[in-house]
């Protein structure tokens, strides 16, 4: 049977880090073969990509250009890991995909949505999640946690401004995607979270069962 591919998505500090860990330590458990990774990164070339894009001292660098980093980076994440393990059985769960794009650098860069949207479709071929889980937090909360952290990447780094457009930019994803989009509180115990995505992907197993059993 074909495997699933599943995303994370959600502003800084919403946890999806230690909540996409958690969920597939526990589907392990349970038997599943899981591959966890992240966007960008999870591979060597698109991790090579990634410091270059979230490098603190690339202040320099264009909008444009970095739209088009993230679009390489996942290109060949895609057609490295996601694609092949997918196509093995397995549940890929990975932190960010299109999405943070589309948020980030559609409405936080203000490149505009469906820009950015263009860019990427020529990157993924059309391939969207089987299904993203949003970890919803309120944004004072999220940005709250990111002043926390001990490193701050160029992109933690941005303005107060930037991060209340990729909000903006979230809600429209939101909007735009609620075919796929499963959204969780987030500000609920971590312990809560996990169960609630955890409950959302073996839902999700057991429908493709179902349907592969008619």
């Amino acid at each position: 049977m074909k495997g699933l591919f599943i995303t994370f998505e959600g502003p800084d500090g919403s946890g999806k880090t230690s909540v996409a860990t958690a969920v597939c330590e526990d589907l392990e458990k349970k038997g599943y073969q899981t591959v966890h990774t992240r966007e960008p990164g999870g591979i060597e070339i698109s991790e090579e990509i990634r410091n270059i894009i979230l490098d603190p001292k690339n202040v320099m660098m264009d909008a444009k250009t970095e739209a088009l980093l993230y679009a390489a980076s996942r290109r060949q994440h895609l057609v490295e890991k996601v694609f092949p393990a997918v196509e093995a059985g397995k549940i890929v769960i990975c932190e960010r995909f299109l999405d943070s794009s589309l948020a980030y650098q559609g409405y936080g860069r203000q490149l505009g949505f469906d820009e950015v949207l263009s860019i990427n479709l020529f990157a993924i071929d059309n391939t969207y999640p089987d299904m993203t889980i949003y970890l919803d937090v309120d944004e004072e909360v999220g940005l709250s946690r990111l002043s926390d952290r001990e490193f701050k990447d160029r992109l933690d780094q941005e303005s107060i401004d930037f991060h209340h457009r990729v909000s903006e930019g979230y809600r429209e994803v939101l909007k735009r995607f609620s075919d796929r989009i499963r959204i969780v509180d987030a500000s609920k115990p971590k312990e809560e979270v996990i169960a609630a995505s955890e409950e959302l992907i073996l839902n999700l197993i057991n429908d493709q069962t179902a349907t592969a059993g008619r």
